[in-house]
C-alpha cells in the first residue's frame, strides 16, 4: 500500500477513534460511568429493579462493544505503522481500498471473511 493511501486510512481511523471516544464521553455524561448515570436518572426507590437491571445490562454491553471497537481501531493503526495494513491476515492478498474505506478495521479480504463467517456459523449451529 502506498504511503499516501496509508496516510488516508490513518486519518480515517484517527477520526473514527476520536468519534468513538467522544460518543463514550457523551453517553457517560462526563466522568461518571453509565451504570452510575442510570442510577442517577432512575429512582431505584420506586422498586423498579427490573428496569434498573436492564439499563445496567445495556450499559455494560455498550461499554464492551465500544472497548472492542477501540481495540480494533488501535490494532489497525499498529498495522499501518508496521506496514501490514491493507493485507488479509489469512491469505496476505491486498484488500481492495473500497473495502477498507467501508470497514477500515477489517482484517480479511472478502473471500476469507466469508469463509470465516461460514465456519463461525457452522460452529454456532452445532452448539
Amino acid at each position: 500500500m502506498s504511503a499516501a493511501n496509508s496516510d488516508t486510512f490513518a486519518q480515517q481511523l484517527q477520526q473514527l477513534r476520536s468519534d468513538v471516544i467522544e460518543q463514550i464521553r457523551h453517553q457517560r455524561g462526563g466522568q461518571i460511568g453509565r451504570a452510575e448515570a442510570a442510577v442517577d436518572r432512575h429512582d431505584v426507590q420506586s422498586g423498579d429493579w427490573a428496569q434498573f437491571d436492564g439499563e445496567r445490562d445495556l450499559a455494560m454491553a455498550l461499554d464492551q462493544r465500544e472497548t472492542e471497537e477501540l481495540s480494533a481501531i488501535d490494532a489497525a493503526l499498529k498495522r499501518i505503522a508496521n506496514g501490514s495494513y491493507g493485507f488479509c491476515t489469512n491469505c496476505e492478498v491486498e484488500i481492495p481500498a473500497a473495502r477498507l474505506h467501508a470497514s477500515p478495521t477489517t482484517l480479511r479480504c472478502l473471500a476469507c471473511q466469508e469463509r470465516a463467517e461460514r465456519a463461525s456459523g457452522e460452529s454456532h449451529a452445532t452448539l
